[in-house]
């Protein structure tokens, strides 16, 4: 792999350049609502296409504390800002809470940005392990990777790229171990209307809104992960932190497209029910041809992601070998991502993750190859 060459590209080039089925990189081929496309073009042509204001447009901002409303959540438009994605969102959020000698803690494995982001701001991450099949992490792991120099706890439920879930033990023990060492929770939630059983999305802003910062994506949410239009809420005063970095990150987000995303979070919530029954069909349609085809398989509950045990299939490479091979195979090349790619030594694991936010044909296609690259490498 080239060096500064991110696992998503290089498996993604090496589908194209194999004719390989991608179920790789997580982008869904199937969910947008053609309203907002409409919407999003309208503005372009008829709306503001100048600077908006830094923090976002007043109609986008009072859309995301309606949703957070919606879910239960006390959220004003005063405590929204928007950011140029996600990723945005969480580079300033960490860059407001932690500088050079300051520890965050993460959860590994954990999606390839954060570790990076945290070092960029100065702080160092300091990890803590979830265990499979159901990737938690116990209060006594947790307070163990405390230190004085703690300053910030960083959590993604739904998990990417394991398709979990914090559970209800895991959310206390974060909630009271920041109340008790004052730290900050910078919760990374843009898989919260993706979920794919029947286990509730719970955000720590329910248990410590004074000291969390949520952060959303409308990309996840519209299934429009190109427009790179993301959030943070917070109190007042940590929102006023993230703010004065976000102004020199990105400063503003591209107002046509915001426009746009406020009237998708304006959809009524049957469309985000009919949307989360697609995701959970699509999981449920490759999982049955899978299992059916020898492959053992961990439970998920959100996100577009579906993990495969490879010892347990009968495979008897590592997660990185095995992507390597499937992808290239001459008969039946398919796109995955390794494990390892999330794991902060890089090791190599016995887990792959499959994208299941694809079409039925693509789904079929994917399985069919994936079972025929399964049964050469377990004989059988």
């Amino acid at each position: 792999m080239q060096a500064g060459t991110t696992i998503f590209e290089h498996m993604s080039g090496l589908a194209r350049a194999h004719d390989a089925i991608n179920l790789g990189q997580g982008f869904p081929d199937f969910g947008w609502p053609e309203s907002v496309l409409a919407a999003g073009a309208e503005a372009i042509s008829h709306g503001n296409n100048q600077y908006p204001p830094m923090r976002g447009l007043p109609e986008l901002r009072a859309a995301v504390a309606e949703f957070c409303r919606r879910d239960g959540l006390a959220v004003a438009a005063e405590q929204v800002i928007i950011t140029s994605g996600a990723t945005e969102a969480l580079a300033a959020s960490i860059m407001a809470v932690a500088g050079p000698g300051d520890e965050v803690i993460l959860f590994a494995p954990a999606y390839d940005a954060y570790a990076p982001l945290v070092r960029r701001a100065g702080a160092s991450p300091v990890w803590v392990a979830l265990q499979p099949p159901d990737w938690q992490a116990s209060a006594a792991a947790i307070a163990a990777a405390i230190t004085p120099a703690t300053r910030a706890i960083l959590i993604n439920t739904p998990h990417n790229p394991t398709g979990g879930m914090a559970g209800p033990a895991m959310l206390a023990a974060i909630a009271e171990l920041a109340t008790r060492h004052d730290l900050i929770i910078i919760s990374d939630e843009v898989w919260e209307a993706v979920l794919t059983s029947d286990r509730p999305h719970v955000s720590p802003f329910t248990l410590a809104p004074e000291r969390t910062i949520k952060i959303g994506s409308a990309g996840k949410l519209l299934a429009l992960t190109g427009w790179k239009v993301g959030w943070v809420v917070a109190q007042a005063a940590l929102a006023e932190r993230v703010a004065q970095v976000h102004q020199y990150l990105t400063f503003t987000t591209p107002p046509p497209l915001q426009v746009a995303v406020a009237a998708g979070l304006a959809l009524p919530d049957a469309w985000f029910d009919a949307a989360r029954a697609r995701y959970a069909a699509a999981r449920d349609r490759l999982a049955g041809a899978l299992t059916a085809g020898g492959w053992a398989l961990l439970p998920t509950h959100g996100s577009y992601f579906l993990m495969a045990d490879l010892a347990a299939s009968g495979i008897a490479l590592g997660d990185r070998r095995f992507c390597e091979a499937a992808v290239a195979d001459a008969k039946a090349g398919v796109a995955a991502i390794p494990l390892s790619a999330f794991m902060p030594d890089g090791a190599e694991t016995p887990f792959i993750r499959l994208c299941f936010a694809k079409s039925d044909a693509v789904l079929d296609e994917g399985a069919r190859r994936l079972n025929a690259v399964r049964a050469r490498l377990a004989g059988g």
